[in-house]
């Protein structure tokens, strides 16, 4: 790919849409906190995770069997992703079952998918 691509030839500064893209960007601490949400997600074993805790609720077990990593392994993963508030869990008896946390979560899994089966 030629450089040329990424860099203009001219230094013209397009105000309107500069000035609109000023208008629109986000505050630090949304940023940040999409930051969070994207790194947490941007782990293969996670991303493993969340896909299947977006098709059904699961303990640490189940998990662990699905990827055949040690319940320990699982359990320090989910909790990464709970601290990004990407799970939720709902304890049952001496079991915790662990969920998306809500349809936003359902929302960037399909996205992110969809994306990257693309041709």
């Amino acid at each position: 790919m030629s450089k040329r691509l990424f860099s203009c030839d001219t230094t013209r500064i397009h105000e309107q849409p500069l000035q609109h893209a000023i208008r629109e960007q986000l505050p630090d601490a949304v940023t940040e906190k999409a930051v969070t949400l994207f790194k947490a997600m941007g782990d293969p074993t996670r991303l493993r995770l969340l896909w299947a805790l977006d098709r059904e609720t699961l303990c640490v077990c189940d998990l662990s069997a699905l990827l055949g990593m040690s319940v320990s392994a699982v359990s320090h993963q989910l909790a990464l992703l709970r601290g990004a508030g990407l799970v939720t869990g709902r304890r049952q008896g001496k079991e915790i079952f662990y969920s998306l946390a809500d349809d936003h979560v359902h929302g960037m899994l399909c996205a992110g998918m969809e994306h990257a089966q693309e041709a």
